[in-house]
């Protein structure tokens, strides 16, 4: 079992920094990888970034690159977002997936956060 709680969402202005956090408790694994997600209103979850514990390879989808960057350090990973967009306004999850895979796709990840908001104005 893996438990995440995520934290760090905010309501901020676009151009502006935020920094989320989720904490990883429980089994690990060299093939363990983390990765957030992000669920807009009326739109289905898509993957924002992941990062193995092999190997630290990361993937972003387009709409982020250059403006996230996903970390981790030891048990807990982050995303730092930068240069934010209200098109980034969304609920933020967490998740762990234990196929040393970094895909960005829901089907690859067994546990899953509560979540964070995100809140970006214009």
């Amino acid at each position: 079992q893996v438990q995440l709680a995520e934290s760090g969402g905010g309501s901020v202005q676009a151009g502006h920094s935020l920094k989320l956090s989720c904490v990883a408790s429980g089994n690990t694994s060299s093939r363990r990888v983390l990765a957030w997600f992000r669920q807009a209103p009326g739109k289905e979850r898509e993957g924002v970034a992941s990062l193995s514990d092999f190997g630290g390879i990361t993937s972003y989808a387009d709409s982020v690159k250059g403006r996230f960057t996903i970390s981790r350090d030891w048990n807990t990973v982050y995303l730092q977002m930068n240069d934010l967009k209200p098109e980034d306004t969304a609920m933020y999850f967490c998740a762990a997936g234990f196929n040393g895979v970094t895909s960005l796709f829901e089907s690859d990840y067994n546990y899953w956060g509560q979540g964070t908001q995100v809140t970006v104005s214009s």
